[in-house]
């Protein structure tokens, strides 16, 4: 006969005792899983973020960057709401509990045999602009927009995981490895860490273009496809790139010259030609002269007068 109050595993022990249960796991990574759970009071889901780093006390879990971060900016439309923060003092465990969203932007796309609707994406990437705006005026930055960061619910776009954010008033250098590399701004590329809030706009472009595909994700394929295709089309890195870095960014530049020794040379295409839809002063490559998210909100091709969503 089948238990229907079933123990709940150690490992998740400190969820069970203070009324959520475990349904199901739907994401790992370096420093935290993500479980689907269940309120046992309300019978409402949530996605619990179990942090993997053990913690020693309340104080320590209430002072961690993410859960500082949730509260500066919660409650907006299109940010990931953090209902509970759970310490189990025995284990060392920070669990925090947020809303529970339908997919990622991968996920979204994935199955797909048409495009999405061009009117759909520039309303997520509306979206994704004020979840930035939000943030920047609130002194944060993301530093890790990327597919899997941006979650979707009924056209509802909502941005999630701040365990990489920063404030926008300390000073460079920075972490010199940030964010997804596929994702990463030239200045987080080519500097020992002199970036800014504006490497956030960047990643939002290229994590939001593939909601224009009709790819299934591999990351193997991906990461082999991406980097010919943007050889091809950007063309082959000149000799004199360290130089032109140095001038372009005023930092001290490093890029190795073995990243594109497999590929022949070729002439590359302007981003205004690969990318007609995009937002010149989105891309711009010195950090400093690209766009803010408030800008990016109304300018074509969004141009959202009305500030609806």
């Amino acid at each position: 006969m089948q238990n229907k109050n079933p123990q709940p595993k150690e490992k998740t022990a400190h969820l069970w005792k203070k009324g959520y249960k475990v349904i199901k796991k739907i994401g790992e990574g370096t420093f935290s899983e993500v479980l689907k759970t269940q309120s046992l009071k309300d019978g409402k889901f949530y996605a619990c973020k179990t942090m993997k780093q053990r913690i020693n006390s309340l104080e320590q879990a209430n002072n961690l960057r993410e859960v500082q971060a949730m509260r500066r900016l919660n409650p907006h439309a299109n940010i990931i709401q953090l209902h509970d923060l759970i310490f189990d003092k025995e284990s060392g465990t920070v669990s925090l509990i947020c809303e529970l969203m339908e997919m990622n932007i991968y996920e979204h796309i994935q199955g797909r045999q048409t495009p999405l609707h061009d009117q759909t994406v520039k309303n997520y990437m509306y979206q994704l602009l004020k979840a930035l705006e939000h943030m920047h005026s609130c002194g944060i930055f993301h530093r890790d927009v990327k597919p899997e960061n941006i979650l979707i619910k009924h056209n509802i776009l909502k941005l999630g995981d701040f365990g990489s954010c920063r404030s926008v008033y300390s000073k460079p250098p920075h972490t010199e490895y940030i964010s997804t590399r596929w994702y990463r701004a030239p200045e987080c590329l080519l500097t020992d860490g002199y970036y800014s809030l504006k490497m956030d706009i960047w990643s939002a472009a290229p994590a939001l273009s593939l909601l224009y595909q009709t790819l299934a994700y591999d990351p193997d394929e991906r990461i082999a496809a991406e980097t010919a295709l943007r050889h091809t089309r950007n063309g082959t890195r000149p000799l004199e790139l360290p130089q032109i870095n140095m001038a372009v960014l005023g930092q001290r530049a490093s890029f190795p010259g073995s990243a594109l020794s497999d590929f022949p040379f070729t002439h590359g295409g302007t981003l205004p030609a690969i990318t007609p839809k995009s937002q010149p002063q989105s891309t711009k490559t010195q950090g400093e002269s690209r766009c803010t998210a408030f800008k990016s909100c109304y300018m074509p091709p969004l141009d959202r007068k009305d500030g609806g969503t």
